[in-house]
């Protein structure tokens, strides 16, 4: 097969850069979505009924965009026609979601709410799943793991803003942070998710235009040299479904719960409507993004690591040190003492973001990367969609309406998902 040539670190950076605004929207969502939705009317013990409809909707999404790109060939490419309409949707569902209130003539604000938060999970899903396809149809294998480490670095930069876009709005530049009335977003979300729309359109218009992609005729060309193969799933991808399980079980809780845990044992409320319960929100903004601020920082240590220790073993560490934070926030008593576990959960989550994808790249034919990648999605939203639909109850029934023990059982799952990863055989390149 003829080899793929080595891209410069820039061209790489370029082709990577609307991730940046993708996880600027998804910042301002998994930071703000809980307490907009519980300003809404939502009971905490449906909050992840509500937060359901993201991974479902990843579910069907990803692997019709991914079979979808494959096939797919214009003047823009393969998989940046995609990214295009993703970022018009989701900018306008950022736009939307704030303003539910507004909307509401006959439906309840939560369930409209809900909806956008559905619209805008769909929304992104579509421009997010054909730019983890374009790392591997870009790269050669040996820097599969630098590309998804740079995707990781963008991901940690736009992450960081979002979530701290709110608190630095109100606390900074004077916007309000009371919402008036109950049942309104403040304006310091709002605006938040005004700016994270352009954001997010922007930096995809930038990818989009200066990013090429190779025609298809070359990936033919590639295939006919290969020895033909039926449709399969690679040894490595069902190894890792176990690991990603447990990952993205313990990710789901802290996004769901870290709210209203932060609010009742630091802020001593359960009230969302009340001002301390919004303080806690704006908190937990900052939290959100120190550990994504984190995973950026050490996204481009993670090749250096991973090639002394391999893959495997790097991202066992990684998880350990997650599930270990997470499990941490049971012995602090201040708010400000939690940046400690926030340090431990973002080098879990740039691991997350880049060594699975990097351990599969390789194992996967290049006609068939966008489909590939949209199937492992469903490594991501079946432990989320386990996750909302008893977490909830779990609180409920056995955790007495403590949410800080639905955090606890967050780090018991990334451990599992740590011990799970040493069992992955990788390919060796």
């Amino acid at each position: 097969m003829k080899e793929k040539p080595v891209l410069r670190f820039w061209q790489v950076w370029n082709m990577s850069f609307g991730f940046l605004g993708i996880q600027f929207g998804f910042a301002l969502q998994n930071g703000n979505a809980s307490r907009i939705l519980l300003t809404f009317g939502a009971d905490v013990h449906q909050l992840s009924w509500f937060w359901l409809v993201a991974p479902i909707t990843g579910m069907i999404i990803q692997p019709i965009i991914g079979y979808m790109s494959d096939k797919t060939w214009c003047r823009l490419g393969r998989r940046r026609p995609y990214f295009l309409v993703g970022a018009v949707l989701t900018s306008i569902a950022l736009i939307l979601m704030p303003n539910a209130p507004h909307l509401a003539s006959f439906i309840a604000p939560m369930f409209i709410g809900g909806g956008l938060l559905m619209i805008m999970d769909a929304s992104i899903n579509i421009s997010m799943e054909p730019f983890r396809a374009l790392v591997a149809d870009k790269l050669p294998e040996q820097q599969h793991t630098l590309g998804f480490s740079v995707q990781t670095l963008l991901i940690g930069i736009g992450a960081v803003v979002g979530s701290w876009l709110p608190y630095l709005l109100g606390n900074w530049f004077g916007i309000s942070k009371d919402a008036g009335a109950a049942g309104l977003v403040p304006d310091n979300v709002t605006y938040s998710f005004y700016f994270g729309a352009f954001v997010l359109l922007s930096t995809i218009v930038w990818t989009v235009f200066t990013t090429t992609e190779y025609p298809p005729e070359t990936l033919v060309q590639n295939e006919a040299e290969e020895k033909p193969k039926k449709f399969f799933i690679p040894p490595i991808m069902i190894k890792l479904l176990l690991v990603q399980f447990f990952s993205w079980f313990a990710l789901f809780s802290m996004w769901v719960y870290t709210t209203p845990a932060v609010a009742l044992k630091f802020y001593g409320t359960a009230d969302a409507n009340s001002p301390a319960f919004q303080e806690a929100g704006n908190w937990v903004g900052i939290l959100f993004g120190i550990y994504n601020g984190v995973s950026a920082m050490i996204a481009m240590l993670l090749p250096v690591v991973a090639k002394r220790f391999s893959k495997k073993v790097t991202h066992s560490i990684a998880l350990s040190i997650g599930g270990l934070s997470l499990l941490s926030f049971l012995i602090f008593t201040d708010p400000i003492a939690l940046i400690i576990p926030m340090i431990g959960i973002g080098i879990a989550w740039g691991s997350i973001l880049a060594m699975p994808y990097a351990m599969l790249a390789s194992s996967i034919p290049p006609k068939r990367m966008g489909v590939y990648m949209g199937l492992f999605n469903m490594s991501i939203t079946i432990p989320q969609i386990v996750s909302g639909i008893f977490s909830g109850l779990i609180l409920k029934y056995f955790f007495a309406d403590n949410p800080i023990l639905c955090i606890v059982m967050a780090g018991l799952s990334m451990f599992l998902g740590a011990i799970s990863a040493l069992f992955i055989k990788e390919k060796q390149v």
